[in-house]
């Protein structure tokens, strides 16, 4: 398409989104790369971010320990997710229709219900967090009792918030998300004013003179990886987003707009390192390794004045996060499920995620489960990233968005048909690292693979997962090489080829002739 193409007006903000997983036409795509800026970056400025940015204190490093276990952690993660948003721009879907291409038409559910399973569990998590810090702060500014209705009424009203900006689409979202930057930045950066008198950046931790020596490496990387699953979080949703920037625009903005916006999550991230560090000195029983509660922590040490800019960051966070996370979820399912709409899969998403919500919060108690069943999901999620990643790298960026909307049709054939809808190749790579990552996993007290304890109480699961993916899956390539129709007239990068037919794209049920 040449640039001089002219394009629709962008749809009113009002006006509820139509688009599914079929590819957007060239005249509709309206977004740029300040938007994807601006959505992932929405996403992760929230509530739930300070939380994570706590876990250094937790882990007993010092302040300039955490603050360099966080930078670590956040740049080697933007680093890794940023190349995932170069998918959408190309195929005009999201993520999961996009690895059609590299797992097979049939293959591609895996990317769907990953990305399914990550957006309930944060989903979740935003409205518990955000909840209970809203309640908690009202409860401080004004008596409001921390009861069981009150939890109920600011779940209810964070989750229907979320799912009517969902139902409205990808301009609602957008608009939220300007409000999300611009307020919770300005309360986060008021928030250094509140706390700049008790902080001290010369907090110690428990690794002083020696002490613990043992526990230092394990705690370190522990904080970073911790650190480093956010942005890997955003893997399997950036192809929602960027899908409306048009393919011509280069690759290189795309994927910066991707990489800052994670950079910016310092912001938060600091917030949660700097608040926690304070904590721990002032009121050290909120940060127990055994039962941490940074929420009540934060509401314990803060001024009085900042009750109100505290509630406000958990209602606008918690927002911002829910719909990022819900948003891809209706998406996905509709990808799964051809016959919903989008509206409508949002529709059904949103009220099981948000029954589950009040189950898992008030009749099974299932908030730490929760957390920990995120963490492994994301592991598993890292490999999928690497496959795509290194199959992006291979094709040189070239796809045919025809074949990856054959599973979306109900169809049979094309391009990625490779064995009756499968490529065990990708798929072989993501499953065997999935399966040695969660053998790996050590998440103390919570999860502990059966293979955790071996690096001496290091958690490497995902830095095994991302090498394990990508050197399995490049040696499948050259073992068994993929069909050269898969790959553009340029041909494939490094990797070889075998000449194949392409078989027809086909319905998969054709119409049986009516009797003569």
């Amino acid at each position: 398409m040449s640039a001089e193409t002219t394009r629709s007006e962008p749809p009113r903000v009002t006006e509820v989104e139509q688009y599914g997983v079929d590819r957007i036409q060239d005249v509709d795509r309206t977004a740029s790369p300040f938007d994807l800026f601006r959505l992932t970056f929405g996403g992760a400025n929230t509530f739930a971010t300070c939380v994570l940015g706590a876990f250094p204190i937790l882990f007993g490093l010092s302040f300039w320990q955490g603050l360099a276990a966080t930078l670590l952690g956040l740049l080697v993660g933007a680093v890794i997710l940023a190349p995932m948003a170069v998918f959408g721009p190309t195929n005009g879907t999201n993520n999961a229709v996009s690895s059609s291409a590299h797992l097979g038409v049939h293959g591609r559910v895996v990317g769907s219900f990953l990305s399914l399973l990550t957006a309930v569990a944060f989903f979740s998590i935003s409205v518990w967090s955000s909840g209970d810090a809203l309640v908690g702060g009202a409860n401080r500014l004004v008596g409001l009792p921390e009861s069981t209705p009150a939890f109920a009424v600011a779940y209810a009203l964070f989750a229907g918030l979320v799912l009517v900006v969902c139902v409205y689409g990808f301009r609602f979202m957008l608009l939220v998300n300007k409000v999300a930057i611009t307020g919770a930045t300005a309360l986060f950066v008021l928030g250094a004013i509140a706390f700049a008198g008790d902080f001290d950046a010369s907090y110690p931790g428990i690794f002083v003179d020696g002490a613990n020596a043992e526990l230092f490496v394990p705690s370190f990387i522990g904080a970073a990886l911790i650190v480093l699953s956010n942005p890997i979080s955003f893997g399997a949703f950036l192809g929602d987003w960027s899908r409306y920037i048009p393919a011509e625009t280069p690759k290189r903005r795309v994927i910066g707009a991707a990489f800052l916006a994670q950079v910016a999550t310092i912001i938060p991230f600091l917030f949660g390192l700097t608040t926690a560090s304070i904590i721990a000195t002032k009121a050290a029983e909120y940060v127990d390794p055994a039962a941490p509660n940074y929420v009540g922590g934060l509401l314990a040490i803060a001024p009085t004045w900042y009750f109100l800019p505290l509630c406000l960051i958990a209602l606008i966070g918690g927002l911002s996060t829910g719909t990022t996370a819900l948003y891809g979820t209706g998406l996905d399912f509709s990808s799964v499920f051809p016959r919903f709409s989008r509206v409508q899969a949002t529709l059904l998403i949103g009220t099981l995620s948000i029954t589950f919500i009040f189950l898992g919060r008030f009749a099974f108690d299932l908030v730490q489960s929760i957390s920990t069943f995120a963490v492994l999901i994301v592991t598993c999620t890292a490999p999928w990233m690497v496959v795509m990643i290194v199959g992006y790298v291979t094709r040189r960026g070239w796809y045919d968005p025809d074949a990856l909307q054959v599973f979306n049709r109900r169809q049979r054939g094309g391009r990625y048909w490779f064995s009756h809808g499968w490529n065990w190749r990708g798929l072989t790579a993501w499953l065997v690292s999935a399966a040695v990552a969660v053998l790996f996993t050590n998440i103390p007290g919570q999860f502990v693979g059966p293979l955790g304890d071996l690096a001496n109480g290091v958690d490497i699961s995902l830095p095994l997962s991302l090498g394990l993916a990508a050197v399995l899956y490049t040696l499948l390539l050259f073992v068994f090489p993929e069909p050269r129709a898969v790959h553009g007239s340029a041909g494939p990068w490094l990797v070889p080829t075998r000449e194949t037919e392409v078989p027809p794209i086909t319905d998969a049920a054709p119409a049986v002739p009516a009797p003569v």
